[in-house]
Order: C-alpha cells, then sequence, then structure tokens
C-alpha cells in the first residue's frame, strides 16, 4: 500500500467539503477517517431520530468523498471489532495505515477537546488540530470581545457581526436605520390550512439501513424512528433551505414566536440540523436570505429576525460556551435541585403546553425556540428543576443539539444557572404569555385565567413562587423590577395564597402524581 500522508479524521458535525481539514487534502495521499462509535451515541441517550439523522448524513457524506475520489476509512456501529470510542478507531487506523500525520478540525465539545489534546501522545505521531472556520467569529476574536466587558450583550455581538459580515447593511448604518426588528415579530399565528408544507425525504436504502440498526441498538431511547424525513445529503439540505427562502420566510418574522396545536413547525426554516451538522455553510445562508429582501420577496423584519438567529445568537452561544468552560454546565445560580418530572420522556401531563411539546419532541426530535424557552424551559425554571438535568434533557432530545450550542442556551438562557453571564434576566413567564403566544390553554383542563386553587393553570402561581423564593439573588435585577413591585404591593394574604398553590402543585409533582 502506498505511504499515507495524512489520515484525516472527520467527526459526525463536520459534513462539509469546506472543512479547515480538508482544506489542502490530496486523494493520492491522504486517506479519511469516518466513525460511528457508541461513546458517542450514548454519552447521553440521544434521541433515536437523532442518532439515525447523524448516522445516516455520515454515511452518505462518506460516499460524497469516494465519489470525489477520495479513500474512506468508515467504520459502521456494527462492524466486527469496532472499538466504541474515538481514540481507540484512531489508534487502529494509524497502527494499520502508518500516516506521517492526523489532521481534525477542532470538534465543538469541550470534552471531546481535551480528549483531542492527548492524541499526539497516545498515537507518538504529529496531530494537527485545525480551528472550524465554519463560525464567523474565532475563538480569539469572542474573547477579545469579552474582554473588560461588565456584561456579555449579544445585541452587541450582533451588531459587530453584522458589520463584519456586511449583512443587511447600508455603509455603515443597518438597512432600515434599525439593528433589530424582534418587536414587530411578535404575533400569534392562526390555523392555515393553506399554509406550505415544509419539505422532508423518504429514507433511502442507506437511510433505512441506519434506522434498522438504531432501532435495534438504541430501541429503549426516547423517540420513534417512523416519521424520520431528515434531508441526508447537502444537496437535499440545499433544497430544505430553498423551499424555506421560497416558501416561508416572508411570513417567518412575525409568526416566529407564535405556538399552534397541530402545527409544530409553522413558518420555521427546519435547518438548525443542516447547518449544526455541515451541510449547509451559515454565512451562505444568510445571504439567500438577504438576497430575498434586496429583491423585495421578503420584508426585512423576518430577514433580519433570521439572520439574527444564525449571526446574532448562534455565534453568541458558541463564544459563551467556549469563553466558560470548563465548568460551565454545572452552575445552579439560583441552587435549584428538583428531578426532572418523568413527563419529560412521556408527555403524559394535564398542561396542554407542556404535553403539546413534549409529544412533538418525541415525535420529530424537534421544537422550536420559544417553544424550548417559553415551555419547556420555563416550566423548569419555575418549578427549580435541576439545570444540570435540564441541559441533559435536551441534549438529548432534540436532533440539532450539540453542547456547544444547547449548553448555553440551557445553563443560560431558558435556567439562568449561570447567573446572567448569557441573559440580563430568567425568562420567567406566567400562563398570560403561554396564553397569549398560542392556543394551548383553549384545549387545557387548567383554567388560564385562574391564579390558584384546584384547576388553575400551574404557571400563574408557580410564577410568583419563584420570584418569592429567589428574591434575594433577583430582586434587585433591574429588568424584574415591575414584577417585584407587583409582588410586594400584594397583601399577605394574597402571597400566601400563591405561596400555598405553587407548593400544593410542586409536592404532587416530587410524589410523581400526574399534574
Amino acid at each position: 500500500m502506498p505511504s499515507i500522508r495524512h489520515l484525516i479524521f472527520i467527526l459526525g458535525d463536520q459534513l462539509s467539503p469546506n472543512l479547515a481539514s480538508l482544506r489542502d487534502a490530496d486523494p493520492a495521499q491522504d486517506v479519511i477517517l469516518m466513525c460511528e462509535v457508541m461513546a458517542e451515541a450514548t454519552y447521553v441517550r440521544h434521541h433515536k431520530l437523532k442518532i439515525a439523522f447523524i448516522f445516516s448524513a455520515m454515511r452518505h457524506f462518506a460516499e460524497e468523498l469516494r465519489q470525489q475520489g477520495f479513500t474512506v476509512r468508515y467504520r459502521r456501529l456494527d462492524d466486527e471489532g469496532n472499538k466504541g470510542s474515538f481514540r481507540e478507531e484512531l489508534r487502529a487506523a494509524v497502527a494499520e495505515l502508518s500516516p506521517d500525520c492526523v489532521i481534525v478540525t477542532e470538534p465543538g465539545e469541550w470534552r471531546v477537546l481535551e480528549d483531542m489534546k492527548g492524541w499526539r501522545q497516545l498515537l507518538g505521531l504529529p496531530v494537527d488540530i485545525r480551528a472550524d472556520d465554519r463560525f464567523l467569529c474565532s475563538h480569539k476574536e469572542f474573547r477579545d470581545w469579552a474582554s473588560g466587558r461588565k456584561e456579555l450583550t449579544m445585541e452587541f455581538f450582533y451588531r459587530e457581526m453584522r458589520r463584519k459580515t456586511g449583512l443587511l447593511m447600508e455603509g455603515d448604518h443597518p438597512a432600515g436605520g434599525r439593528w433589530n426588528y424582534d418587536a414587530e415579530n411578535r404575533k400569534p399565528a392562526s390555523p392555515d390550512l393553506l399554509r406550505p408544507k415544509h419539505k422532508s425525504y423518504k429514507p433511502d436504502a442507506l437511510s433505512q439501513e441506519v434506522i434498522a440498526l438504531v432501532e435495534e441498538r438504541f430501541g429503549d431511547h426516547i423517540g420513534r424512528l417512523d416519521r424520520f424525513g431528515f434531508a441526508v445529503t447537502r444537496a437535499q439540505a440545499e433544497t430544505v433551505l430553498e423551499s424555506f427562502i421560497r416558501d416561508f420566510l416572508p411570513q417567518f418574522g412575525e409568526t416566529q414566536d407564535a405556538m399552534l396545536v397541530g402545527d409544530p413547525f409553522l413558518n420555521h426554516s427546519l435547518i438548525s440540523f443542516y447547518i449544526n451538522i455541515g451541510f449547509l455553510d451559515p454565512l451562505a445562508v444568510c445571504r439567500a436570505a438577504e438576497e430575498e429582501y434586496r429583491a423585495c420577496r421578503a420584508p426585512l423584519n423576518a430577514v433580519e429576525g433570521f439572520i439574527r438567529q444564525i449571526i446574532g445568537w448562534r455565534e453568541y452561544v458558541r463564544g459563551v460556551y467556549w469563553l466558560k468552560m470548563p465548568g460551565y454546565t454545572e452552575l445552579n445560580f439560583l441552587e435549584a435541585k428538583r428531578p426532572l418530572p418523568g413527563f419529560f420522556w412521556t408527555g403524559e401531563t394535564d398542561m396542554k403546553c407542556l404535553s403539546t411539546v413534549i409529544d412533538e419532541t418525541i415525535d420529530h426530535a424537534y421544537a422550536h425556540h420559544i417553544q424550548r424557552l417559553m415551555i419547556t424551559g420555563n416550566f423548569a425554571l419555575l418549578a427549580g428543576i435541576d439545570p444540570f438535568q435540564v441541559h441533559e434533557w435536551y441534549l438529548e432530545v432534540y436532533a440539532d443539539a450539540y453542547e456547544w450550542v444547547e449548553a448555553p442556551n440551557v445553563i443560560g438562557m431558558t435556567q439562568f444557572a449561570d447567573g446572567g453571564i448569557l441573559g440580563s434576566k430568567p425568562y420567567a413567564a406566567s400562563g398570560n404569555y403561554i396564553s397569549k403566544m398560542s392556543d394551548y390553554c383553549q384545549h387545557c383542563r387548567y383554567d388560564v385565567k385562574k391564579k390558584v386553587g384546584e384547576g388553575a393553570c400551574p404557571f400563574n402561581a408557580l410564577y410568583w413562587d419563584f420570584l418569592d423564593r429567589n428574591g434575594e439573588k433577583l430582586s434587585a435585577n433591574r429588568r424584574l423590577a415591575q414584577p417585584y413591585a407587583t409582588w410586594r404591593r400584594m397583601s399577605d394574604e394574597q402571597r400566601g395564597t400563591y405561596r400555598k398553590s405553587a407548593q400544593g402543585f410542586l409536592k404532587k409533582l416530587e410524589a410523581g402524581e400526574k399534574v
């Protein structure tokens, strides 16, 4: 066998031809290593659809590389002798192929990078760990931006990314004269039988093999596989993007915070899976959306809101993750300790908002950002659920969840467990918000207008109880001044009634009773 110059190790969320480790790859001299390993499939109990999507996408990408002339050493999970972990599969490949060097692009998770740093000593040859430049902001750039700031405000970071990329800019000024059109993107939605259907794909033979494997090996994990409809090639992902741009982007803005029973996707893009796995380039996605605004085919509020999610929020949470790891996932500022309720795995609760979102999560390994923030996340925050358990649940159940993006969104955004590093206030809300932004309350046995007692929406008493029990840590927060002022104006009797109602609900929750 000819001597091998580079052994290029590609991870499961690095399925991009523009990957740094592939940039100078030569099919005549280099070999690519890809592997499905049990350690990565089980370090948390990932949703069946998540595992099936990633494995199928990996197998299809390996075929794409082979068609380009590359030799790909691909280890399937059920291959005889599969070593079960990245490092052991890499060690076996190095022993067999004797490359001059191993090249890899840095991973998205801190634990994998720590393991990677020991590979040079493990293998006894050079290991070139290259920066992942699929992101717009490098680790150093984010550290420099964060240095000396009392608060890390995403809005200011986002403006820097707008200036850097030129997206939606008119010279030095934002298009339309404003940076942010979020205030125009908070309208409820109504059922629409004429809404276009989101693009999906029936599993091909390769995906069907993966689905059978996942059912056999991970049958006791959350989820179901009969709804598999993911794009599993870059070409298919591009088609999903084109469909979103054409059919949904114009209406995306106004209803991006809305929630409806029976319509889990509304006008959302459903492309986070494909950006995070490497199929779609985030900057190219944003430029495609910007073109719709320039061509007057989509309004500015929709395009700006969509672009902000990618170059603003996505880049920002990655920056916070690498700035604050290790230890970020263990933060628990509010000292929340209740275990995650069992209904998070089954959807068996009488709270229609939670049962709807969890059922949709089980079916699709997906929920949109407001469902994650203001339904499941809000409930966990108000009920004082252990934030690490909440973090692990989100990491397990969503097909677009990798720790770099999921942990800051959960630990920081939904649970305020970082004490305000990521966001300036806890995203806590009563049932009134849910009623305003969804039709869930219309189908619920609980009455959202009833504040306390039997049949009252649990979110109402839990909201005030949350503020009360965390008053020492939160009452000085300027963004909570109004609700705390309202709490103080209540009579002792009224405050006591809220506390009693909340504690009665929490006791049922802890006892495992259906709520």
